[in-house]
């Protein structure tokens, strides 16, 4: 069992990164998805060894990855921060590739609204948003074998 937290467009609140450390710390993995990847330093400082970062479309500087694709027991999971396949419009771009890709999951941000969404095969997870002055969310995932069982979390 492996447990991953992911969160995406932070925009700059370092408060609510900090918040999730206790979370973070127990986490076999750390995802964010872009829109601040800078803020994913912070996290990336505290656990190097466990820290994957993603650019977003807000990304000046450039930290982490466009996309991933990351085998967690025996599935494979497509991160992105999801401009690129279109997400605010519908889910069937990002679906398609992930399929493609030969992955079960696909974890995207972009749109700040939190989602768990099946399209095909595939199992779309976007953790919502950890900006300021808006409901924060994170995704807590846990994988056991070739299964992926997600949860919205709020950041209170």
């Amino acid at each position: 069992m492996k447990k991953i937290t992911v969160v995406s467009d932070t925009h700059g609140n370092a408060s609510a990164i900090q918040k999730l450390f206790p979370i973070f710390a127990e986490s076999d993995m750390i995802i964010h998805l872009g829109d601040t990847s800078s803020d994913g330093q912070i996290i990336r400082r505290e656990f190097p060894d466990k820290t994957c970062l993603l650019n977003g479309n807000c990304d000046l500087s450039k930290l982490g990855e466009d996309e991933l694709i990351i085998k967690v027991e025996d599935i494979k999971i497509f991160a992105c921060h999801g401009d690129k396949y279109g997400v605010k419009r519908g889910y069937d771009n990002i679906a398609y590739k992930a399929e493609e890709e030969g992955c079960k999951v696909a974890l995207f941000g972009h749109t700040h609204a939190p989602i768990e969404k099946t399209v095909g095969q595939i199992t779309l997870f976007n953790p919502g948003t950890l900006r300021r002055y808006a409901t924060n969310t994170y995704l807590y995932l846990v994988v056991t074998g070739d299964k992926a069982t997600g949860k919205i979390c709020t950041l209170i």
